[in-house]
């Protein structure tokens, strides 16, 4: 099939984010499909060094952001292969005009990752459009919440996945069939290595934005779970922890927080200065002992099942994770590999477990991985699901991923 993947990397031109959406683009080629990336979402770029000032990270303009395109694309072998429009002047980079047009004209499967397209009318004869949603709780209380534009946007496509495995009763309805997706990852580019230092690690947002209210409940972000677990590194010494942690828009993390976080034992480094591109990336990742991670606050109050795909590259490179339980465990192995927690007592037994069988667990977390992730796996049935006839949906969110 001729495929359009569209998601936010020239907007977020982020090692993490960066193998986010390209393992889609780079799977489905894997597959033997004719894969775009066609970026077009609308969205404002951002300038992760900061611009002139250090602290400018809104751009007036996309040239850096198309050029890290034009230098990343190439890396998962679609250097003619991708498109870019910037919003501020609805510039397009990448492929010619009269290229674009005719992939967008003779796309037979649409696939959005994390945000809708900006030019919705350009896409409407695609015979398959799929949005995949990646941030669940949050994307349905939008919607519940009456954001109209959102809901016209997601109107454009005819099927609507979640990594949202396993949608409790504390996410709202929509009115939607919320097909269960995760990560996929291509597996091939993320083989164990046999280099490993000892410290537990993870790559996150602080707050990537303000909390929301629905119902009387609220919903915030990472840095509430964190705060619980603030203590953790005490606990579980000589094992080291650290975090290669930012702020909301890719900011530094305040002072005041990043002096707090030593205080308290945690190692804490700069994520643009650690793991920034796509090869700093996946080596901070390999060379950890493992992964450590809190998940957002929504996705513990709302329990949609929602799984990191951070964690997801982790497991590819045997090493195994320790994270907080979102409702996973219904649709994947937890125990070898994959260990849960909800309390600091669990933190430290999960930690000090994976510390006294090691090899186990790094074994075990690749097998999941394979079993679990592979793009082959995820992306056929993605597919399978996008283009099925309606009479032939499988079980929505509340059902099983059959990986």
């Amino acid at each position: 099939m001729r495929v359009i993947v569209t998601g936010l990397m020239a907007q977020h031109p982020l090692g993490g984010l960066t193998w986010h959406y390209a393992q889609y683009v780079a799977g489905l080629a894997r597959l033997g499909h004719d894969v775009y990336y066609i970026e077009d979402t609308g969205m404002w770029p951002y300038a992760l060094d900061g611009g002139t000032t250090g602290t400018d990270f809104i751009v007036d303009n996309g040239r850096a952001n198309a050029k890290y395109m034009s230098e990343v694309m190439p890396r998962f072998g679609a250097a003619d292969r991708w498109s870019y429009n910037c919003v501020i002047d609805n510039r397009w980079f990448g492929l010619s005009d009269a290229d674009r047009g005719e992939v967008i004209r003779t796309a037979e499967l649409l696939i959005s990752v994390s945000a809708p397209v900006y030019h919705p009318d350009e896409y409407q004869h695609i015979p398959y459009r799929a949005f995949v949603d990646t941030d669940p709780v949050f994307t349905q209380i939008k919607l519940a919440r009456g954001q109209d534009d959102f809901r016209q946007a997601l109107a454009v496509y005819n099927r609507h996945f979640s990594f949202g495995e396993a949608l409790s009763p504390r996410v709202p309805v929509t009115g939607h069939t919320w097909h269960p997706t995760r990560q996929p990852v291509v597996l091939s580019e993320w083989q164990p290595s046999q280099s490993t230092r000892d410290v537990f690690t993870t790559v996150m947002n602080w707050d990537s934005y303000n909390r929301v209210k629905y119902q009387e409940a609220t919903f915030g972000q990472k840095d509430i779970e964190f705060l619980r677990f603030l203590d953790l590194p005490s606990r579980v010494a000589p094992q080291r922890l650290e975090v290669a942690a930012r702020a909301r828009r890719h900011v530094h993390l305040p002072d005041a927080v990043r002096s707090h976080l030593k205080f308290k034992g945690w190692q804490v480094v700069d994520p643009n200065e650690v793991c920034a591109d796509v090869d700093s990336y996946r080596e901070y990742i390999q060379s950890s002992k493992g992964e450590w991670a809190v998940a957002k606050n929504g996705y513990v109050v709302g329990q949609p099942g929602w799984f990191s795909d951070r964690s997801a590259c982790y497991l590819a490179s045997g090493r195994p994770v320790v994270v907080q339980d979102t409702g996973f465990s219904s649709v994947l192995p937890v125990g070898d590999g994959v260990l849960t927690f909800q309390t600091m007592g669990d933190a430290i037994d999960r930690i000090c477990e994976v510390t006294a069988r090691y090899g186990h667990h790094c074994r075990s977390a690749r097998q999941v991985a394979e079993e679990y992730f592979d793009s082959d796996k995820v992306l056929v049935q993605l597919i399978d699901t996008a283009t099925a006839s309606a009479g032939d949906e499988t079980t929505a969110a509340t059902g099983r991923f059959e990986g």
